[in-house]
Parts: structure tokens; C-alpha cells; sequence
């Protein structure tokens, strides 16, 4: 119950960050979008400026008290503090001061990240070179993982994965099309659409606690490959469903329109005339899902995933997969063998998924050759 409580928790926090992100969006394009004819207000000026003076402080006292109870007093007083600072020092000086902070924070942030990324990938090159061989990735794990490879954790993602993205892509690329091409914005595609949003930022430790709840415990599948695939499977849906939308909405409308004006029904124009420029997005968002899912630890550890030398011989048996053994390799077995083990463990895991990330380049790069717009 402890577990499932701190899941809510984490979801109220998602939709709470969600929410606000899709509100200041909407102040960004009502301020900087097109200007549209406006409506007669309802409410007078300065009653709205009041409201929405009363909906800010409440906001705020909202998120003071949720960081609050997450961090303590000292750090929430201090971050309280630090934005009283911001928000006078931005009032003082003048446009061109904030806008020369601007550009040298944001090139000291990218600086900083590319020091940062160059330091972890040297870390994991220079830890894990000495493991790679051939006999290292066709063997099974040997001495708890001491010696041996990871033929069982490499095949066992592959079988992950596999199964997730076939469960996923239908469904994701299924519900795009219907909310691109059938449907007309209302609330519910709203709805639809800010849930598939709070379900792409929802922490993955939640789907895994979801998929040890209904698909291990209620279902009876046990720690099984079929439960890990399906739960794979429900993480990310979100990711392929809204970047295959973004792919169908970048076709133009006359081109749709066009194949109306020959005779072509809604589902000939879908499919011969709208999929097809729209599938260099649409495998992308495909492999995007296939790396995140090959990555994650959690959602596999409560439900698919045990240390194993042996392959799975049916969809309800347990199976070992990459992520999991480097999370044991390197928590739970000491010793120098295991810690070079480890390191290999994680250097494939890195080129496995940039393996998947260059793939995805490739076919965008090759499908926008092809494009004539």
C-alpha cells in the first residue's frame, strides 16, 4: 500500500508539472501567436486580473507547501529566496542585461552538459573495452556474473523489446490516426491527448508497479517475458501515439484534399497519400520507444526480470535482460572481474541503444530525401 501511495504521489506531481507546462504554453501563444478577433469578455478587466492574481498566489502556496513536505523548510526557504532574488534582480536591470544573461546561461548550460556527457561516455569506454569480446557477448553469465557473458541479457532484450514494440506500435500508430484523421478537436480528444502527455512524463517505477499489480498478481502471469513485454508495451504508447500525431499533422491539408477530389475514400487518402510522408516521424517516434524501453530497469524488475543463465522457453517464464544484470553485476557482486563485467555490460548497453537512435536518423534521413515538400 506504502508503494502504491508513493506511485499516486508521483502521479499527482506529473499531471501538477504537466498541467502547468500546457498552461504557460497557452499564455506563450496567446501573448507572441497571430492576433485572432476576440471575444466580448464575459468578465471585466480588472476582475480577471484579480482572479488571476488569486490563482497564482494559490499556485504558489501549493507549490511551496509540496516542497515543503518533499525537501524540508531550509531548502524550500532557500529556493523561496533565491526566486525573490530572480524576480527583483530581472525587474531592475534592463532588457539588454536579461537578454546577454540569457544567451551566457544558456551557453554556459550547454557547455556544461556536453563536459558532462563527454565525461560519462568516456567513463563507460574506458570501463568497459576491456570486457567486449566475442566470448562476451556469446556466453552465458558465469559466477554470478564474474565471468562468462551476457548472451542471456542481450537476447533477453532483444526479446523485450521486441515484444513491446509489436504490442505498442499498432495501438500507438492505431489511436494517431484516429484522433488526426477521424475525429474533430473537442474535450475529449483533449482529454486524450493531455492524459497520453501525463502518461509520457509519468515516472517508469510506475508502470512497473502497475504491471506487479495487475498483469503479475491479478493476472497470474507471475515474473514472466509476457508481463515485462505488455507493461514495455503501456510506456510507450504515449511516445509513439503523439509523435506519430505530430508526423500526420506535418502533411499538408491540400494534399489530403487533393486525393478527396479523385474519388480516393478517407482511408485510401490515409494510406497511400497521408502514411507514407509521414513515416520517417512516425519510425522515429518507433525507435525512440524501442530505446527507452531497452534502457529501463524498473518497470522490468517488478515483473519480467530475473539473473539467469538460461533462455526463457515460453512468454510466462522469467527472463534476464541487460539493464537488470548491470544493476545486480554492479550492486550486488564485488570484486574487480565484476566490476570490468559491469562495464561491458553497460558499454553495450549504450551501443545497443545509440545502435537504435542512428537507425532512426538513417530512415528520417532517407524517407525526407524523398519528400517533395
Amino acid at each position: 500500500h506504502a508503494l502504491f501511495g508513493v506511485a499516486v504521489l508521483l502521479l499527482l506531481i506529473t499531471l501538477i508539472i504537466n498541467m502547468s507546462a500546457v498552461y504557460l504554453l497557452g499564455v506563450l501563444q496567446k501573448k507572441h501567436g497571430a492576433a485572432t478577433k476576440k471575444k466580448k469578455p464575459v468578465l471585466s478587466v480588472a476582475i480577471v486580473v484579480k482572479i488571476k492574481k488569486i490563482i497564482t498566489s494559490l499556485a504558489l502556496l501549493l507549490f511551496l507547501l509540496l516542497l515543503y513536505l518533499i525537501t524540508g523548510i531550509l531548502l524550500t526557504g532557500l529556493l523561496f529566496l533565491l526566486g525573490v532574488v530572480c524576480w527583483v534582480l530581472i525587474k531592475k536591470i534592463s532588457q539588454k542585461s536579461i537578454q546577454k544573461l540569457a544567451f551566457s546561461t544558456i551557453g554556459a548550460s550547454i557547455i556544461t552538459i556536453m563536459i558532462l556527457l563527454g565525461v560519462l561516455l568516456s567513463y563507460i569506454f574506458m570501463n568497459g573495452t576491456a570486457a567486449l569480446s566475442w566470448e562476451f557477448l556469446t556466453e552465458a553469465p558465469r559466477n554470478l556474473g564474474r565471468s562468462g557473458g551476457i548472451s542471456t541479457a542481450l537476447i533477453g532484450t532483444l526479446y523485450l523489446v521486441a515484444g513491446a514494440i509489436a504490442i505498442a506500435l499498432p495501438i500507438g500508430v492505431g489511436a494517431s490516426i484516429y484522433l488526426t484523421e477521424y475525429t474533430k478537436e473537442s474535450v475529449m480528444t483533449k482529454i486524450i491527448r493531455t492524459g497520453a502527455d501525463l502518461l509520457n512524463g509519468t515516472p517508469s517505477i510506475v508502470f512497473g508497479l502497475f504491471g506487479f499489480a495487475f498483469f503479475v498478481l491479478y493476472l497470474k502471469f507471475g515474473f514472466s517475458l509476457l508481463a515485462g513485454q505488455i507493461t514495455l508495451a503501456f510506456m510507450i504508447i504515449p511516445t509513439i501515439l503523439r509523435t506519430t500525431e505530430e508526423a500526420l499533422r506535418s502533411v499538408p491539408q491540400s494534399i489530403r484534399e487533393g486525393s478527396y477530389a479523385v474519388g480516393a475514400t478517407r482511408w485510401q487518402t490515409i494510406r497511400r497519400v497521408v502514411l507514407p510522408p509521414a513515416a520517417p516521424g512516425i519510425i522515429t517516434g518507433a525507435i525512440l520507444g524501442i530505446g527507452r524501453a531497452a534502457g529501463e530497469t524498473a518497470p522490468i524488475m517488478f515483473t519480467a526480470v530475473a539473473f539467469s543463465s538460461f533462455f526463457p522457453s515460453s512468454l510466462l517464464e522469467p527472463v534476464n535482460a541487460l539493464p537488470y544484470h548491470l544493476f545486480i553485476i554492479a550492486t550486488n557482486v564485488p570484486g574487480t572481474a565484476a566490476r570490468t563485467a559491469a562495464g561491458g555490460t553497460a558499454l553495450v548497453l549504450l551501443l545497443l541503444v545509440i545502435g537504435f537512435y542512428s537507425i532512426a536518423i538513417l530512415i528520417r534521413n532517407h524517407y525526407q530525401k524523398t519528400m517533395k515538400w
